[in-house]
Formats: structure tokens, sequence, C-alpha cells
């Protein structure tokens, strides 16, 4: 029996109705079909931090993110595109944590309502990461116009997106089995 990966899918912003969550949800349900994931979904609407303290100091407010993360192999994360950047959250509780980064996999889904999919986003958060000790995929995962993207029951409208999506997490899912295999082989 194939051993599973651990992947974290998180939704990167708590504004409230936030399309990103539909990305969110979607991807989920994708990632749960598949027999080799083991997944944990942390919403960053359930997190709720200090606005005078941040950084490492943050851990002790996010002890289940961090839990999460350290067992995790890799992590996708579900980022709207605001202004060109990412949220402020997201940046608060991506650098609550260091060590616990290093050397896992990290996928990229950007979401905006424009044509773009967060491409700038992406591109924003990308050195965020790596300076973290992330490894980032080679290919992301973008969702242009999100609100013309799924139907009033939340499925996704264009089929496109599962070949894609399905090529994403694998991509995912491969960078997090070799990276775990360095950590326990070569550390």
């Amino acid at each position: 029996m194939e051993e599973k990966v651990s992947l974290v899918l998180m939704l990167g912003t708590n504004r409230q109705d936030s399309e990103s969550t539909k990305v969110a949800q979607f991807l989920l349900k994708e990632l749960k079909k598949r027999d080799e994931i083991e997944t944990t979904f942390l919403d960053l609407h359930d997190v709720s931090i200090p606005q005078d303290n941040y950084g490492q100091d943050l851990k002790e407010h996010l002890k289940e993110y961090k839990e999460a993360i350290t067992q995790a192999d890799g992590l996708i994360i579900v980022v709207p595109e605001y202004n060109h950047g990412y949220p402020g959250i997201l940046k608060s509780v991506l650098d609550s944590l260091y060590p616990e980064y290093e050397r896992k996999a990290a996928g990229l889904v950007g979401v905006s309502a424009g044509p773009w999919g967060g491409t700038r986003v992406i591109e924003n958060l990308i050195p965020v990461l790596k300076m973290l000790g992330l490894v980032v995929t080679a290919s992301d995962l973008q969702f242009p116009n999100v609100k013309n993207l799924f139907d009033e029951d939340g499925d996704i409208v264009g089929k496109q997106y599962n070949e894609h999506t399905e090529k994403f997490i694998d991509t995912v899912v491969w960078l997090s089995k070799t990276l775990k295999w360095g950590r326990e082989n070569l550390d």
C-alpha cells in the first residue's frame, strides 16, 4: 500500500464572502477524491490573532496551524489578489513559523476577479515562501474572473479546470513525496 502524503490546504484570506472560498472548497473536494492524500483544511476565517504582535511570537495563538504544518508534507495556498498583493492576515500567519516549513512543498492557487487569475499575487508570494524555506512548485493554478466560474451550487462551470487541477495536484504530491524522502534520508 502506498504511503499517504499529508497536505495542508489553506484559504489565504479572511475577507467575508470571498470568492476564494469557492475555489478552496472545489480544491478540497478534488483532494479528497485522492486516496493517497490526507488533507487538513485551514481557513483563515477561523484565525484570530492579536494586532499588536507579529512573527514568531504569534505561535502561541496559532497552535492548530503550527501542528498542521509540522505534520504536513506540503502546503497548498489559495490566495486572492488584492491590488496586486496578498492579504495581510496571510503574511502574518505565514511569518508565525519558520523551521516548520523547511524543505516542504508549496503550491499556489491564484484567484482574481479580473482576467489574470492571481498571477501577480503568485509572483509576489513566491519570494516570501522561498525565504521561509518552502520549495514552490514550478506550476501554479489560476482562477481568473472567479465570479463566472461557479454555479449557484458551488460547482465549477469550466470543466478545463478539472484537468488543470489534477495536473497541479499531481505536481504538489510528487514534490511533497520527493522532499519528504529527502528530509527522511538525507538530513
